[in-house]
């Protein structure tokens, strides 16, 4: 079969053969890849940057954000059957700590886990993949157009279901009002492909999202996040720490840039008892200067909360694909808008270096 294939290390993407897999114990499933999303990891690995091939091997199958139809499963398997819709998840777990053992390895002690398509395991750029049941979530046939964003989506479901359980845990009244997002002010920076599922998530428990770029306003990621009632800032006109001045105080900052610079000047905008989530992750290694006494004590003073998040579980793929149908009624097909991109997988070049201005989320397809 083919498959999308990088030398780690190198800039080096080909077409490549592999075997099929077939089905090999009786908790296996085999899926049929229909489309597999790209996004930065796949363009930073395709440019030389972090990978690792499985043990044995000089390349790496790269892609993360699959979505395929069940063609085959083990007698035990239970939780999909042939012809439905499905997703793996990424993160296989390291074996040796409690946190894998209880199938939530994006919590792993270790550091020690693989991560198919990106590190130590084949991906899901390629014509049929086999994992375990416990990593599969099944995908309504509705969603057969959007499935596809279940992981992007399961990023940010992780993010804000931590930011949520903080304050349960250490606000005295937060339970008293157990839809804690509904009417709160929420700043989502960065409005990729994250961002802007983020700013979904947010609108359907209620929040009033504000979401910070440096796009035109009449850009379609703009234009995306307003129709789901979001309100586009310009980061141009209202800086990062012109946030608090201009929009009011954030009890909630869900950040999906990968700036420095940015994610610290951000905690000016966080009210107090606020809680900021971390999602992006800083490209280089070029130092930044930060005031540490000012941040510090910002965050005392405050009983401000700022935490990192990656990865999911498979209980947030589950709550990702519940929002996409939630989503989907609401919003009709305005949700696939969020797909600007859709290239034939023998074009992956194209999908890998291109960058439209007008693109949200690019997607290769493998078949129908």
């Amino acid at each position: 079969m083919k498959a999308i294939a990088v030398v780690p290390g190198t800039a080096q993407v080909s077409l490549v053969d592999r075997p099929e897999p077939s089905i090999t114990s009786p908790d296996e499933v085999k899926v049929r890849i229909v489309r597999v999303g790209i996004c930065g990891t796949d363009r930073e690995e395709a440019a030389g940057g972090r990978a690792l091939a499985t043990s044995g091997q000089k390349d790496l199958v790269i892609g993360h954000e699959m979505f395929g139809r069940v063609v085959e499963v083990g007698k035990a398997v239970t939780r999909v059957k042939q012809g439905d819709y499905a997703v793996f998840t990424v993160r296989r777990g390291c074996g040796k700590c409690m946190p894998c053992d209880m199938n939530r390895s994006d919590m792993c002690r270790t550091g020690e886990y693989k991560e198919r398509g990106i590190w130590g395991a084949d991906g899901y750029q390629t014509e049929y993949v086999v994992d375990k049941e416990q990593y599969a979530v099944r995908i309504p046939a509705g969603l057969e157009q959007v499935g596809v964003l279940t992981e992007p989506l399961s990023v940010a479901e992780k993010a804000i279901d931590e930011a949520v359980r903080l304050q349960f845990a250490r606000l005295p009244d937060a339970l008293a009002t157990p839809d804690w997002l509904q009417g709160r002010n929420c700043l989502v920076a960065g409005l990729g492909p994250i961002g802007l599922l983020a700013a979904l998530a947010l609108r359907l428990r209620g929040a009033k999202v504000f979401g910070l770029d440096i796009v035109d306003a009449a850009s379609v990621r703009a234009q995306w996040l307003t129709a789901i009632n979001g309100q586009y800032v310009d980061a141009r006109q209202v800086p990062a720490d012109r946030v608090n001045d201009v929009l009011g105080p954030m009890d909630l900052i869900i950040e999906a840039t990968g700036i420095a610079a940015l994610e610290f000047n951000l905690l000016d905008a966080l009210a107090l008892n606020g809680v900021y989530v971390l999602t992006g992750i800083p490209g280089g290694h070029r130092p930044i200067e930060i005031a540490g006494p000012e941040l510090i004590s910002r965050l005392v003073l405050g009983n401000r909360v700022m935490v990192g998040s990656v990865n999911a579980s498979r209980d947030h793929y589950q709550m990702a694909v519940d929002d996409l149908l939630t989503a989907h009624l609401r919003w009709g097909d305005h949700l696939d808008r969020l797909i600007t991109n859709r290239y034939p997988h023998t074009d992956f070049p194209s999908a890998l270096e291109r960058h439209d201005e007008n693109e949200i989320k690019v997607v290769l397809e493998w078949g129908t």
